[in-house]
């Protein structure tokens, strides 16, 4: 069977479960973006997969999503393509006659009981068009580019009891709040709750997977307390961009437009292999 099949999101996670390895799941904004993660994960001979806010359909009528989906089919190593944090059912429907392997049904925004009936709504409209599916018990709290800041939300961490309801709607991915936050921690840093991800973990009992999100500013040694810890899709903003960040403040109108584009590419290809092999996944593909 081919990596290219539908099933690959969900392929790529169940490999990473049995194997006790995360697998990276980076938001991208542009192509060069896409050609540095591409060009991280057949460098490690890691899978991958390859995340998109829905800002990257509004804003690029889908085109984005689409040179994604066509560089993951050419390349020699399994790599899907992911909507993270869709909030609405307009951009579901949208997304899923694009080509994602795998949809994040986010409905954290509502009180629990509507979270739980329109993502059982959602799944199903997802299930049917062969997409994977995502959502998150609890709340995670904060904002990044593309999610709705829950700032003025309660946060609500994740209980084994909603385990429970979440896996009820059909869902593949759970993505529990144990602590994490969309966007910046401060000077506090982390505070993650490791005794409630073992509790939520044990009632899911390998019929779903989880997902880490909220990884900006983490060390080394806390990402791989989090994937021993059973965590096997690890969603990264900053961890895997900042390099290119850097180099565009540095070099921009010092050198020619096509060498920073390439340079550029080469610093998120470089920084995402170091953390490809801090999550253990280099050289599972």
């Amino acid at each position: 069977m081919s990596w290219k099949d539908r099933n690959c999101h969900k392929r790529i996670l169940r490999d990473a479960e049995a194997g006790r390895y995360g697998v990276i799941a980076a938001i991208a904004y542009n192509i060069e973006h896409i050609l540095g993660l591409v060009k991280a994960a057949e460098t490690a001979r890691s899978p991958l997969i390859i995340q998109f806010f829905p800002w990257a359909i509004e804003s690029t009528d889908g085109l984005l999503v689409r040179t994604a989906a066509d560089a993951a089919k050419h390349a020699s190593v399994p790599i899907s393509i992911h909507l993270d944090h869709a909030q609405s059912e307009a951009i579901i429907k949208r997304a899923a006659e694009l080509p994602f392997d795998s949809i994040m049904v986010d409905m954290s925004h509502h009180e629990k009981d509507v979270n739980l009936k329109k993502t059982h709504e959602l799944v199903r409209y997802c299930n049917e068009r062969q997409k994977a599916t995502e959502a998150e018990p609890g709340r995670i709290e904060g904002g990044e580019d593309g999610v709705m800041d829950t700032a003025g939300l309660e946060a609500c961490m994740t209980t084994a009891e909603e385990v429970e309801q979440f896996l009820d709607t059909g869902v593949d991915v759970l993505a529990p709040a144990i602590g994490n936050v969309h966007g910046e921690y401060g000077p506090r840093g982390p505070q993650l709750d490791f005794e409630r991800l073992q509790k939520i973990r044990s009632q899911a009992s390998g019929r779903v997977n989880l997902a880490l999100h909220g990884t900006n500013g983490f060390s080394p040694e806390l990402m791989k307390s989090c994937v021993a810890a059973g965590v096997t899709k690890i969603n990264v903003n900053r961890l895997v961009l900042d390099d290119y960040y850097n180099h565009l403040r540095q070099n921009v109108g010092l050198m020619p437009h096509t060498e920073l584009i390439e340079q550029g590419i080469q610093k998120v290809a470089d920084l995402t292999v170091k953390w490809m092999e801090i999550c253990g996944s280099a050289g599972k593909a």
